[in-house]
């Protein structure tokens, strides 16, 4: 890979290593409702930006595949084979430990401010305090595989787009915030996942 801000921090990956993620997967008709709030922002349906220069900031976000919608509970890089056996015992216990419970999406925002986007969400209300209870207990089961604790606080939220160098993308904020004042869904959180990552901008949402 060359280019771009995101070779600043990325490293290849060694023989045998993926570059994974844990995270809610979000069900069909939420993931419906979000792709056709994301089309009527622009979207392309494979994700991706719109690279006609003249189309309006929010077409020229980089947004997320519809089918790869999900909220992360851990971020998790770089991670040899040998050690997936530990990971997948530590989403186990941590499963088995959790009683499912409803979050719900509502209002949309960015990080790190609206005024200097880099991602763009959606932001989650009610569940945000248990699904960050979830993944503190998590971060407590890798720890004790030997992992080491995720880098930043957890903050609940569906990233919809990356809107690094997008002229204009404060107006592309604020498309999706006027968009989504209606958006109330809902999710009940009893399923959690290992993924690979193919957006390498996963690090750069804070």
């Amino acid at each position: 890979m060359s280019g771009g801000r995101a070779d600043r921090w990325v490293h290849p990956l060694a023989p045998g290593e993926r570059r994974l993620f844990i995270a809610v997967p979000l069900g069909d008709a939420a993931r419906l409702a979000v792709a056709h709030l994301m089309a009527g922002l622009g979207a392309p349906p494979e994700g991706g930006r719109d690279p006609d220069p003249n189309a309006p900031p929010s077409a020229r976000l980089r947004w997320v595949r519809s089918t790869n919608l999900h909220l992360t509970l851990r971020f998790l890089g770089a991670t040899p084979a040998g050690a997936i056996p530990a990971l997948e015992a530590a989403i186990d216990r941590t499963a088995r430990a959790a009683a499912p419970f409803e979050a719900r999406l509502s209002g949309a925002g960015a990080f790190p401010s609206p005024a200097r986007p880099r991602a763009v969400f959606l932001r989650v209300d009610a569940g945000a305090a248990r699904l960050a209870a979830l993944a503190d207990r998590l971060t407590a089961e890798l720890a004790a595989g030997g992992w080491p604790p995720g880098g930043r606080p957890f903050e609940a939220h569906l990233t919809l787009a990356r809107s690094d160098g997008v002229p204009g993308a404060p107006a592309a904020v604020q498309a999706l915030a006027e968009a989504a004042v209606l958006l109330v869904l809902k999710k009940t959180i009893d399923s959690y996942y290992k993924e690979e990552d193919d957006d390498t901008d996963e690090p750069s949402e804070k």
